[in-house]
């Protein structure tokens, strides 16, 4: 037997013979053929295949396509709109099942639409860039020792200064760095400012538009600064800013260029651009500011030259990599070009992002979420218009008795489900709307990136979509009744007896409940972790405790200032805070240099671990200072110990490591903490006594009325600082926003069981209705031989529920090792799966079905058979 592989297209060529002129098709078909065997010996199979379909429909040209007949065109128009007629009549006829059908794709469809307005807006973000295909950014892979590796979009300065010298083939590289902000000072005005620091080619290598000033040169001198249009007119107003300064920081610079503001699809955000060469001057005495680790807050940017392959550059890159990964023992960092057009669909794990993304994971999931959705509806479909084919297998027969082909009929089936999933679009349209805020409102990320607004071609995919859909879930039904063969259909008075084999639609129902059952319990799950994330003993006290954004203003006046409250009892300074996701970490080394590790600090103040209500197991808490000139000291966990091997706590009082560039010395030891969100595990943590570097202030408050409370604060602080807006929230919010991720996760995914639900169970309904009208005679000699309403609605209704006790006995072991062994497997400190979140789900899914189904029979079994029996 010939393998498969070594022919050509079976489907290339009936579209050959379909389109090509009958005069024309032997020799086009032969020298395909010719090429496609020289392409076999040379190429292979596979590419030879798909090289024969290219030529078939490079072919497809005026000279080559056969006249169509007019009155074939005609013929086909007018059996379409017979077509097109026959089903609106037979949806208006079958009012309930076209009502199941429509409603329940319209709600899953709706799901479909948000998805696709989404993909289509992340797939458009940085396509306005000039030449966008050709724009890369570097990202950095990080390694330290045997750890596993993170993936970081920021790089080092060093990297493009060595691709700006030793890498041909671009036509430009832009060097970009965050953290520039401050308050920005014009006389008596001030306005908080932030931005990057960016060389001047940075506008040669993205397209953002410079609407004043000289992209070449706008960038170039010290102290320059391009502001964006809205930010230009809080400064100045309707006043000229070319060639004016603004002070930051007690530095004084020029306004060299304006730049509209970054569309909303640009991964990127900012309020200003300021000259590279003003940050090296910054930076000329810091020993670290070239150096190949000093990865974490820089960027490069670079515009392929036209005839360049990014192959070409990534060997490059690979190379720059290795000779200056040869200098250092315990840290690995790879070099990658990543198209800036796949930013926001890249890897979601991609640190230091310049602003948020979606990440191709999220697009996947929701995508998944959706799919699965639309396919409980589309089994709907199928399983109602089988259910149903008894009645139209009938009308079959005489369309085949009278000359309809087995391609008609499949058409007309086709076309009617493709009418009911149009009708479903219209109001999926609507409900598209009434969804959308609450999708947006899901994450603040969401709000942030995504819009789902609609362009032209948006409406064109959705029309696409609803006709794919309307073919998919109308194709089995289609080719089913297509098969019925006229003289068996008319002479049986059982209908046909296809599928009463392998049960096609127990198997969809069960699928269909399956799938909402793992839904429910998923939401459930979620639900159970948030609550426990939201509870958990972090090893330090949280309660009525409000953390304050410092926004550059002096820790010391604040403090003083908040002071003056009444209720707030106690005062703290930190760099950051704990627990909710930000973390900070240097390297500590032992005194003989041979043990190492990276370790998370907290830079605090003598207040802190007294109101956070730190459990100290050896030594003192920092002395009393709002300054410290010379660092000294730090307190350490027992994790620290425990791996640099210093003893007990006490016996670690004393010891001196190397911090960083600072030597410090134990002076204390807390019981261990989560410092960090719950799914990492405790490490090395250490508190630093460097009160100077606060950037938040925590504050012990003592009410009864919290919201009141904290009014006053917002007060006090307005009376304070006239420029920036109030940042403050209660640790407990702060933890929330944390864990959002299961918060959103149970949202979505319990908004989604609803959804599978209702389409579950209006297919149900649909089958329950369906099961009552063919059994009504059954049900009536029963009822007449004396058998009561409890058995008769027990007989039609255990079938049923046999399945959803099917349904269960895979979803339960299914969604348990899904969460047990996949999406919590990973978490360091997770709350057990309970027989109440497997329960639930079940408890809900058995009683809408047994309502569902019980109604129906119950109306049936109260029927009164002398009405239903008389004809007989």
């Amino acid at each position: 037997m010939k393998n498969k592989n070594n022919i050509p297209p079976r489907w290339a060529d009936r579209f050959l013979e379909w389109y090509c002129k009958p005069q024309l098709l032997e020799d086009l078909q032969g020298d395909l053929y010719e090429h496609f065997e020289r392409h076999l010996s040379s190429k292979g199979a596979r590419k030879a295949r798909w090289l024969y379909a290219l030529n078939t429909l490079r072919f497809f040209k005026p000279y080559t396509v056969k006249k169509l007949n007019f009155l074939n065109q005609l013929t086909q128009f007018i059996m379409f709109k017979n077509y097109f007629k026959t089903s609106i009549r037979s949806i208006a006829r079958n009012k309930l099942f076209s009502a199941i059908n429509i409603f329940g794709l319209a709600v899953s469809m709706s799901v479909c639409l948000i998805m696709i307005t989404m993909f289509v807006e992340v797939k458009n973000y940085d396509r306005f860039h000039h030449e966008a295909e050709k724009i890369f950014r570097i990202n950095n892979t990080h390694s330290y020792l045997e750890s596993d590796p993170s993936l970081f979009a920021s790089t080092s300065i060093l990297v493009g200064k060595r691709m700006k010298e030793e890498v041909p083939g671009l036509k430009a590289i832009t060097i970009m760095s965050r953290g520039f902000n401050g308050d920005g000072l014009i006389g008596d005005k001030r306005i908080p400012i932030s931005g990057f620091w960016a060389d001047e080619d940075f506008f040669n290598v993205l397209s953002f538009e410079l609407y004043r000033g000289d992209p070449a040169t706008a960038l170039k001198a010290p102290y320059s600064i391009v502001l964006t249009e809205e930010t230009a007119n809080k400064f100045f107003g309707e006043a000229d800013p070319m060639g004016k300064t603004i002070t930051v920081a007690e530095h004084e610079y020029q306004v060299t260029g304006l730049v509209k503001n970054p569309p909303f699809n640009s991964h990127m955000d900012f309020q200003s651009l300021v000259s590279f060469s003003t940050f090296e001057i910054e930076n000329e005495d810091n020993r670290g500011f070239l150096s190949w680790q000093n990865m974490w807050s820089n960027y490069v940017y670079f515009r392929l030259d036209d005839q360049t392959d990014i192959a070409d550059i990534e060997n490059r890159l690979n190379a720059i990599a290795a000779d200056e990964n040869s200098e250092s023992k315990q840290v690995n960092i790879q070099l990658a070009a990543q198209p800036i057009t796949k930013i926001m669909l890249g890897p979601s794990n991609t640190s230091n992002q310049l602003g948020p993304s979606i990440g191709r994971e999220v697009i996947w999931v929701f995508a998944g979420l959706a799919f699965v959705v639309i396919l409980s509806a589309g089994f709907n479909y199928t399983n109602l218009s089988i259910a149903r084919s008894l009645r139209r297998a009938k009308e079959v027969g005489v369309r085949k008795v009278v000359g309809a082909q087995r391609k008609q009929v499949f058409t007309q089936f086709i076309v009617e489900a493709c009418l009911i999933s149009l009708a479903s679009l219209i109001m999926a349209y609507f409900i598209f709307f009434l969804i959308r805020p609450m999708f947006l409102n899901l994450n603040p990320e969401i709000q942030s990136t995504l819009r789902l607004e609609h362009e032209p071609i948006v409406l064109v995919y959705f029309i696409a979509f609803a006709l794919l859909v309307g073919f998919f879930a109308g194709f089995l039904p289609s080719l089913f009744l297509s098969k019925l063969k006229a003289i068996q259909v008319l002479k049986s008075a059982s209908g046909p007896k296809a599928f009463s084999k392998i049960n096609l639609r127990k198997a969809l129902i069960v699928i269909q409940f399956t799938l909402s059952l793992m839904f429910i319990i998923s939401a459930s799950i979620s639900h159970r972790q948030f609550k426990y994330a939201l509870n958990f003993n972090l090893g330090f006290d949280t309660e009525n405790v409000l953390n304050i954004d410092l926004q550059n203003n002096d820790p010391q006046l604040t403090k003083a200032m908040f002071e003056q409250i009444p209720e707030v009892t106690d005062i703290a300074k930190s760099s950051h805070i704990l627990s909710i996701g930000s973390r900070w970490a240097n390297q500590v080394k032992s005194d003989d240099g041979l043990d190492s590790a990276s370790v998370y600090y907290s830079s605090i103040d003598h207040r802190y671990i007294p109101l956070m209500k730190h459990r100290l197991l050896a030594g003192s808490n920092f002395p009393e200072k709002n300054s410290v000139e010379v660092e000294e000291s730090m307190i350490v966990n027992e994790q620290f110990i425990k791996h640099f091997k210093l003893g007990s706590p006490e016996e670690a009082i004393g010891e001196s490591l190397k911090f960083g560039r600072e030597r410090l010395t134990i002076v204390g030891v807390v019981e261990n903490f989560h410092y960090a969100t719950l799914d990492s595990e405790i490490e090395c943590f250490a508190f630093r006594h460097k009160p100077q570097e606060a950037r938040m202030l925590s504050l012990k408050i003592s009410s009864n009325d919290l919201l009141s409370t904290r009014k006053k604060i917002e007060e006090a602080w307005a009376g304070f600082d006239e420029v920036h807006d109030f940042k403050g929230y209660f640790y407990k919010d702060g933890l929330e926003r944390a864990y959002e991720q299961f918060s959103v996760t149970y949202t979505l995914v319990g908004f989604l069981a609803f959804l599978t639900i209702c389409i579950a169970s209006l297919g149900l309904l649909g089958m329950g209705v369906y099961t009552a009208e063919t059994r009504l005679k059954e049900i009536s000699i029963r009822k007449v031989l004396g058998a009561t309403e409890g058995s008769l609605i027990t007989l039609l209704s255990r079938g049923f529920m046999l399945l959803l006790l099917l349904a269960t006995a895979i979803a339960v072991p299914a969604t348990y090792y899904l969460f047990d062994e996949l999406i919590l497997a990973d978490q360091a400190n997770r709350a057990n799966i309970g027989l109440l979140e497997l329960s639930l789900g079940v408890i809900i899914i058995f009683g809408i079905g047994f309502l569902t189904i019980g109604s129906q029979t119950w109306k049936a079994a109260r029927s009164n058979p002398a009405l239903t029996l008389r004809n007989e």
